[in-house]
Parts: C-alpha cells; structure tokens; sequence
C-alpha cells in the first residue's frame, strides 16, 4: 500500500495504511489490543492508542519526576505534523 502525501490529514488515511505507517515508524502492535502500538527509542519509550477521534500516545516515565506524559493528536492534522510531534520525543 501507497502512503498518501505527507501533508494529508491522517483522518483520509486507511486503518491499514495507519497500521503500515506506524509499523514503517518502528512501532509495534499490541497482539492482544489491536487499537494499541509500543515504540522504543534510545531516550524513551511509548505507549500509542488509535483512539476514536485522536491518537493518545503516552510517553512513560518521562516526566521530570518520573510520571508519564500523556498528549493528545487529533487526526485533522497531517500525519508528518503528527509524526514531527511524536516522535521528536516528550
């Protein structure tokens, strides 16, 4: 399957291109909840959730004290906007 351009919003994406996207992106997914992807880099790690309206990605243990930060992305926004916040980190 054929990504559409980077600047298109992630809701005219396809749950499949979705899942390749993020597959392509290191992320693995949750065999037990589908809706639910892991992604470790070097200096943290994620928790994402294909959630009804947004993508919820949960970057664990990452705050100054040791909680996690939760941040929200709506998918009205394109998916390198989405990209570019994600995985640049918490």
């Amino acid at each position: 399957m054929t990504l559409p351009a980077p600047d298109t919003p992630l809701y005219n994406h396809s749950l499949p291109i979705l899942e390749q996207w993020l597959s392509a992106l290191g992320c693995q997914q949750d065999q037990q909840n589908l809706n639910c992807w892991t992604v470790t880099k070097p200096n943290w790690k994620a928790q994402l959730s294909l959630d009804v309206e947004e993508i919820i990605v949960c970057y664990l243990k990452a705050g100054a004290d040791g909680s996690d930060i939760t941040r929200a992305f709506k998918y009205s926004l394109s998916r390198e906007d989405v990209e570019a916040a994600v995985f640049s980190g918490p």
